[in-house]
């Protein structure tokens, strides 16, 4: 997940993110607490969701992964010389190395992505490993509109949007970021997606609830970033991690539950918390691929391919962009 460029603005004798203390403080006023869960990464916060991709619970990046090797071929064979690859909220673009090495035609590959040393990190690693393709990094907030360079504003344009994080969203959010895709984009262009689908949940609950306690480690993370950011007192051991799945939503959703009434201070502001009070810190929809396939459709793409695994555990659809 992604924030928008910090305005920044001092409180005491630290910068203090003004969207990140917005956010913090009206999601902790409402009756319902909850925070937006582009605030769970962090530089801390990202180094543990990557520890999450490789635990044996979590199965959508390798199953992702794998679809992507799958059918690399596909992806490279629909994409014109010349083309420029657009990943939005890139990370560390570990997966984006499968369609580039894929796809020599590519002339540029453009990580949109938050945080600047994600960006850097993976700039360095991909000089190495590509070092003909021109790899430009672009810091920003992909839920909003970003800007593409002018220099390659006329080059046909793949933009790749993997991980399901498009699962982050409410469908109507999702929907809405889809459009904003398509104008992003622009006429004529592709968008290969990850999204994960709906299955049993005795095989969900643990992807987001792992026996080794990263995800846990992970959820808490926002607190103790409150506490760094935005002068924050939250006694991190008084919350403990929640993984629920709402079939009426179609959702696992992730909480941080109050283990005692306390107190907690942000910013001069004061919230109080009931024993096994929650904090809803993320959603992450389950879609059936046809469910998927309106949703893109009503977003102005049309679809010319779909992959899932051999399990049906997840999806990867290739969109064009509908004239």
């Amino acid at each position: 997940m992604s924030h928008e460029s910090p305005l920044r603005a001092r409180s005491s004798d630290r910068l203090v993110d003004e969207k990140f203390a917005a956010d913090v403080i009206e999601g902790l006023g409402r009756r319902a607490k909850e925070l937006p869960c582009r605030w769970l990464y962090d530089a801390r916060g990202s180094e543990l969701f990557e520890e999450i991709t490789r635990l044996p619970e979590y199965y959508p990046t390798r199953t992702e992964a794998a679809i992507l090797t799958r059918h690399a071929a596909e992806i490279s064979a629909r994409t014109p010389i010349g083309a420029i690859l657009v990943e939005f909220g890139s990370g560390s673009s570990r997966k984006t190395e499968i369609v580039l090495q894929a796809t020599p035609q590519l002339a540029a590959y453009l990580p949109i992505d938050v945080s600047q040393s994600a960006l850097q990190r993976a700039q360095a690693r991909l000089a190495r490993r590509f070092p003909a393709l021109e790899t430009i990094p672009v810091v920003g907030d992909f839920l909003a509109q970003p800007q593409l360079p002018a220099s390659l504003r006329s080059a046909p344009r793949v933009g790749f949007f993997p991980g399901s994080t498009i699962g982050n969203l409410r469908p109507q959010d999702a929907c809405a970021l889809l459009k904003t895709f398509a104008r992003t984009l622009g006429e004529g262009a592709r968008l290969v997606v990850g999204v994960d689908l709906r299955k049993s949940v005795d095989r969900l609950l643990p992807a987001y609830d792992d026996s080794a306690g990263v995800t846990a480690a992970f959820n808490a993370n926002v607190l103790r970033r409150i506490n760094r950011e935005l002068d924050g007192d939250f006694d991190v051991e008084a919350f403990a991690h929640e993984a629920v799945w709402n079939e009426q939503e179609s959702r696992i959703e992730m909480r941080l539950v109050s283990l005692r009434p306390q107190l907690v201070h942000v910013l001069g502001h004061t919230f109080g918390f009931r024993r096994d009070e929650r904090i809803h810190t993320e959603n992450s929809y389950k879609h059936t691929v046809e469910g998927f396939r309106r949703m893109a459709r009503e977003a102005g793409w049309r679809a010319l391919e779909t992959w899932t695994d051999d399990e049906g555990l997840f999806s990867v659809h290739d969109l064009a962009a509908a004239r």
